[in-house]
């Protein structure tokens, strides 16, 4: 490396650096070892048609009506390994299914996330496809984000995981995960397992900015496996490995950093004959990320933060105050197997979306006085 020692250059320098010394350290919310447990009352949701099975139930969002979208890993077509599985289901308020949206869509590869905006609009983000795609209320599609690799292509495969990552590409995504929305419209997307950044896309679809990069220091991610924004904008996303829930502003500034440390009371952590905290996955330690909703916003009430981990889902403040948890490792009522997607139309209700348990648990909170 060669340093010219000019005083223009190195006034270029602190020019070019001054806004990364100008940025505040981020906030860590202290750490919270202990809060109470939140009684509940649950029903599995769903009243499917003879002819349907739901699959692995990936996610599940809720609009303005009541009515509820389940993405699924089901209707699945294709080989053993590989094969095509994501369906979107509508129910109404009482469970009584209405329809399946977007059959044989393009896009349907992998199930991952569902979401709907404050226009009622429905999007998914499929993992399989690295597609973004926005359903009107109707049920037509009005945008899509993101590209899949041609079918035509003879080197078509899945991604594979180099280290170092691959650099990511405007306006693609590989393995993305999730959406969401400021005040403004502008589009936030969650990307994902390979890349491990935020990118932002204007209220029309074009491509704005990109946020993060791999690695464990504030802004970096490992599997940003869901986002979620509040009120004022801010975004709260899921940084899976990391065990982490990062808060950005819409620039990609770390505002807060929140951990839940609530330890976890289950006797045993068995799935499919391992002992998952004995094996070291990050994905199932207590407090890891794999899911957040924010309550909307209401006259005269706060909004409330959501987060589930594998098996275990706790109520916040926006601040990362653990208010309850409710939950534990099962397949019976008020277990869960492995939640996957969380809508929280309200405070006092919960949607929780279950991978290998295959079904949506429709969740009554009783709240902690």
């Amino acid at each position: 490396m060669t340093i010219r020692n000019t005083a223009g250059t190195f006034a270029l320098l602190l020019l070019g650096t001054a806004p990364l010394f100008a940025q505040p350290a981020p906030v860590t919310a202290p750490t919270q070892t202990s809060a109470p447990e939140i009684a509940f009352h649950t029903v599995e949701f769903g009243q499917l048609p003879p002819d349907r099975y739901l699959g692995e139930a990936s996610s599940v969002a809720v609009n303005s009506k009541g009515h509820v979208f389940i993405y699924s890993r089901g209707d699945s077509t294709g080989p053993a390994y590989g094969a095509t599985a994501s369906q979107l289901l509508e129910f109404d308020a009482d469970g009584k299914f209405v329809r399946e949206i977007g059959k044989n869509l393009y896009a349907w590869s992998y199930a991952h996330a569902v979401r709907v905006d404050p226009n009622d609009n429905i999007w998914i983000a499929d993992k399989g496809s690295d597609m973004v795609v926005r359903f009107n209320p109707a049920g037509r599609v009005t945008l899509v984000l993101g590209r899949k690799t041609e079918a035509s292509d003879e080197n078509s495969h899945p991604w594979e995981h180099p280290n170092p990552p691959l650099k990511p590409i405007d306006g693609m995504f590989r393995q993305v995960t999730d959406m969401t929305w400021d005040p403004q419209g502008n589009i936030y997307v969650s990307d994902g397992y390979i890349n491990s950044r935020v990118a932002k896309f204007d209220k029309d679809g074009n491509w704005l900015a990109s946020f993060g990069e791999r690695g464990n220091n504030p802004g970096q991610f490992r599997t940003v496996h869901a986002i979620a924004a509040d009120k004022d904008g801010n975004l709260y996303v899921a940084d899976r490995a990391n065990r982490r829930i990062q808060v950005l502003d819409d620039e990609g500034h770390v505002k807060r950093i929140i951990t839940i440390d609530i330890p976890d009371s289950s006797k045993h952590l068995i799935m499919y004959g391992k002992d998952l905290r004995g094996q070291n996955l990050s994905l199932f330690l207590p407090g890891a990320p794999w899911s957040v909703c924010i309550t909307p916003p209401k006259a005269g009430s706060p909004q409330y933060l959501f987060a589930a981990d594998a098996f275990r889902i706790f109520k916040m403040t926006l601040d990362g105050r653990v208010i309850g948890w409710l939950g534990g490792e099962g397949k019976a009522l008020k277990e869960f197997g492995w939640i996957h997607g969380l809508a929280c139309p309200d405070e006092n209700t919960l949607f929780a979306a279950e991978l290998v348990n295959w079904r949506v648990q429709k969740l009554t909170l009783h709240p902690v006085r």
